[in-house]
C-alpha cells in the first residue's frame, strides 16, 4: 500500500517527537502548515499547556497584504512576542514533519528575530 504525503509527514513528525518535547523551563514551539494558512503555539508538553499561540487567521495578522512566506514571518514574531510576554525565552523547535524550508522556516527566523533563542 502505497502512503499519501500526509502519512509519510505524521511518520516524520512521530519519529521528531520521540526526540523533541517541550518543559516548562524550554517548551516547544509546534508548527503546523496547511495550504492556505500557518499556526505555531508554544507547548509545555509536561503539564501539557499553551503558552502562546499565533496564527496566519489572527485578527491583526489577516489584514496585512502580503504572500504565504511573509505571512510566516509575522506569525513567527507574533508567536515569539507572546512566548516573551510568557516568560519564555528558550524553545526547542517542532516542525511537525514539515522541511525546514520555505514557510517553516521563514516562521523559525521570524521567531529569531523577535528574541526567541532555538
Amino acid at each position: 500500500m502505497a502512503l499519501t504525503k500526509n502519512d509519510r509527514r505524521l511518520r516524520i513528525k512521530n519519529r521528531i517527537r520521540k526526540v523533541v518535547s517541550g518543559t516548562e523551563t524550554k517548551p516547544r514551539l509546534a508548527v503546523f502548515r496547511s495550504n492556505k494558512e500557518i499556526y505555531a503555539q508554544v507547548v509545555d508538553d509536561v503539564s501539557g499547556k499553551t503558552l502562546a499561540a499565533a496564527s496566519s487567521r489572527d485578527k491583526d495578522l489577516a489584514k496585512s497584504k502580503v504572500n504565504k512566506t511573509e505571512m510566516a514571518t509575522l506569525v513567527g514574531k507574533s508567536v515569539a512576542e507572546k512566548a516573551i510576554k510568557a516568560g519564555v525565552e528558550t524553545i526547542s523547535f517542532d516542525r511537525g514533519g514539515y522541511l525546514y524550508h520555505g514557510r517553516v522556516k521563514s516562521l523559525a527566523e521570524g521567531a529569531r528575530e523577535a528574541g526567541l533563542k532555538f
